[in-house]
């Protein structure tokens, strides 16, 4: 192994030795099951839950020999190493379609549901903050961050960009995020008065993990907001968040978008209410997260008014997302979930940059969906609408209340300002879809996609 270069999880039969298997990893998941007289070896713990719930995952670097009746764990020098078998929460029945066509169609639906378990047991009603244990992070540690960095690659990163928001908004703290696999690469100015945050579905994506590992060699402070428990980034962070969405098969995210975008809503409330957040801001945020679940439930009752704009415009090329401030992040979400799952080019833009270049692009042949909640910037996107119908173009309106200006407008139930964007992306997944349906795509396993990024 140690002539071995790269990123790699390797399983390894001998003729010579048919009672045993060995397995190696460095970069690449390799997860181990411990079953009762059986042993078994995985890439996921997906693929183990059908078997047992009791696994141990190795650490980059360690190797690790199974018999039928026993396990050992060691580095590739041969010092024995301690593993530990952790219990997964999440059953074999949790990966059937539950009468679904699609894994993506079932997540979609399950988003409610998923919302409420990240909820559960974390609101303090007495103080209008919430409980997160897994920080370990006290108020005055809390009370002298001066910065949040948030690091994610895809569509953690634009969950990242929503939480980033709240953060500042609600903690007063300034806040940004930024694709990890630039991050790592630019040899940032690594602050001690700054928290890290990293943000992966998986939590073993590998950008995302080199960046913690880099952050964790200069000392700097790295919380993880993760799906999967006892995941690399989960191991490696000094704390964090599990976003609780449970497995999600299908190569696009969507409840773990939405999840880990409550669980940023959280931690902003948490941070808010450990420094100038409130009493009555906290409460006003609490009631606006129990609100959420009701509000996806009646999203959802519009799946058919989606689907017949999905059909409407899956013959188009290419399309345009826009949204300001709030809405910026909701429209590079939507664009990435279009091109992964149906394969049509679509661009976001913020909607106050238009008239800065991507109007000349602005035709029939070029449908615009526009994010415009009902805030203070109401107005403004308005406009930005009246310029793209002046110029002939077809318009989708996301709103919380009908838009003269656009061709179609889904409605969606109105919650707390800073809670808005959690909500606005949804019916797009719903769009993205639907116009896959329509174009007859491979929707859970999209071309050239893999569902963990363990390579660079």
């Amino acid at each position: 192994m140690r002539l071995i270069e790269g990123t790699y999880g390797i399983a390894v039969l001998h003729a010579d030795f048919p009672d045993r298997i060995v397995v190696a990893r460095n970069g690449s998941p390799v997860v181990l099951g411990i079953g009762e007289k059986e042993m078994f070896v995985a890439s996921d713990i997906a693929a183990l839950v059908a078997h047992t719930r009791q696994i141990v995952t190795l650490d980059d670097g360690e190797m690790a020999t199974l018999k039928a009746d026993d396990f050992r764990t060691y580095t590739t020098e041969g010092t024995r190493t301690t593993a530990e078998p952790t219990t997964v929460e999440w059953e074999a029945a949790s990966y059937d379609m539950g009468g679904h066509d699609t894994y993506m169609h079932k997540e979609i639906h399950e988003q409610a549901e998923a919302v409420d378990r990240v909820l559960r047991g974390r609101i303090d009603d007495r103080f209008s903050t919430v409980h997160l244990g897994g920080l370990n992070l006290d108020a005055r540690e809390a009370r002298r961050i001066r910065r949040v960095k948030i690091l994610g690659c895809g569509t953690s990163y634009h969950a990242g960009m929503i939480g980033a928001q709240m953060i500042e908004e609600l903690a007063r703290i300034p806040a940004d995020a930024e694709p990890a696999s630039e991050f790592r690469y630019r040899n940032a100015v690594v602050d001690p008065d700054t928290l890290y945050i990293a943000v992966s579905q998986s939590g073993e994506t590998y950008d995302v993990l080199a960046a913690v590992q880099e952050l964790k060699r200069k000392g700097a402070r790295v919380l993880g907001v993760v799906n999967v428990v006892g995941s690399a980034i989960a191991r490696e962070a000094d704390g964090g968040i599990y976003v609780h969405a449970g497995p999600e098969v299908c190569v696009v995210s969507t409840k773990c978008f939405t999840n880990t975008t409550v669980a940023f809503a959280l931690l902003a409330l948490h941070l808010g209410r450990t420094r100038d957040l409130s009493v009555r801001d906290g409460r006003r945020i609490i009631e606006g997260l129990r609100r959420l679940p009701g509000q996806i439930a009646e999203i959802m009752e519009q799946e058919e008014e989606i689907k017949k704009l999905a059909l409407e415009y899956a013959e188009a090329r290419s399309m345009l997302f826009i949204g300001r401030v709030r809405g910026y992040p909701v429209a590079r979400e939507a664009s990435l979930k279009l091109k992964e799952v149906s394969y049509i080019h679509a661009e976001a833009y913020p909607a106050s940059e238009l008239k800065h270049g991507p109007l000349a692009l602005i035709e029939p042949a070029l449908p615009t969906v526009a994010i415009v909640p009902d805030d203070d910037l109401l107005e403004k996107n308005r406009a930005a609408m009246e310029e793209i119908k002046a110029r002939s173009g077809r318009i989708v309106a996301v709103a919380h209340r009908e838009q003269e200006k656009a061709d179609h407008t889904v409605v969606v139930p109105k919650n707390e300002d800073e809670l808005d964007p959690i909500l606005l992306g949804i019916p797009l997944q719903l769009l993205a879809y639907h116009t896959a349906l329509a174009l007859g795509r491979d929707i859970d396993k999209p071309r050239n996609l893999a569902k963990s990024v363990t390579v660079e």
